[in-house]
């Protein structure tokens, strides 16, 4: 592979059509996403998969795992992120995931995932506020080389700093992922803001987060623990319309949202 300038991006779950979580996805669809994305300017990605029927990761994990060794694909898909099964369903934190589908951090099943994606699960996201979720942090960062992120949750402070000290040290999208309605002073992005040994996720589209928010990110966290997601979805780049995407109907618009 040449080396190229662009970016890179933890967080895609889809792109043109392609649907990572997709029961129908592809290997075809893998190399026409990657190719869609170089054309764009990602030079280097993380395809990622939401919370989704078990059938769904042990069907598509395997095909990531085979795409990534495909030409055209190899070195552009650097690995896979599980957004889910183990996020809150709470309403604010769950956002455009199903409830109904979420579950406790398992072991067993994760070490389950990583066995069928090949070991190429580079990183998952987790509440750690759900039962076992500590010891599942610590059991991912013992046993696989698998990154932890926080998200879609609404741990407080304890929780947070014990997931820390288990070996999480991202957060998936700080600022999203949780209610528009937040205690005042002691509230889930704060403590996350305020941790030095988060290094922060965040969405800059224009539509995620506002600039001053943005702003403030910057300014706590420092461009050594800060990176910048996409979090794409498969309908980015289509012509505007109605899609079924992410486990609902949606309508796209001229402005892309």
């Amino acid at each position: 592979m040449t080396p190229r300038k662009g970016f890179v991006d933890l967080q895609v779950n889809g792109y043109l059509g392609v649907d990572f979580s997709s029961p129908s996805l592809t290997a075809d669809d893998c190399q026409r996403l990657t190719e869609a994305l170089l054309r764009a300017g990602t030079v280097a990605y993380c395809a990622t998969l939401i919370t989704a029927e078990p059938e769904v990761y042990r069907r598509n994990l395997p095909i990531l795992a085979r795409a990534m060794d495909e030409p055209g694909v190899k070195g552009r898909m650097l690995g896979i992120h599980l957004e889910g099964p183990y996020l809150s369903p709470e309403e604010g934190a769950r956002g455009a995931h199903c409830a109904a589908r979420m579950k406790r951090p398992s072991r067993d099943e994760f070490d389950r995932f990583q066995d069928w994606a090949g070991g190429h699960v580079l990183l998952v996201t987790v509440a750690p506020e759900l039962e076992g979720a500590i010891d599942f942090i610590a059991h991912v960062r013992r046993r696989h080389r698998t990154q932890v992120a926080l998200g879609h949750h609404l741990a407080p402070r304890e929780a947070i700093h014990r997931a820390v000290d288990a070996g999480a040290r991202l957060v998936t999208h700080l600022g999203n992922g949780c209610p528009n309605l937040l205690p005042r002073h002691g509230n889930v992005v704060i403590h996350q803001l305020a941790h030095d040994g988060l290094t922060a996720g965040v969405i800059t589209d224009g539509h995620h987060l506002p600039p001053d928010l943005i702003r403030v990110i910057v300014r706590c966290k420092g461009p050594e623990r800060l990176f910048v997601v996409s979090d794409v979805t498969p309908i980015a780049g289509m012509q505007p319309g109605i899609y079924d995407t992410l486990g609902t109907r949606v309508r796209l618009t001229a402005a892309g949202r």
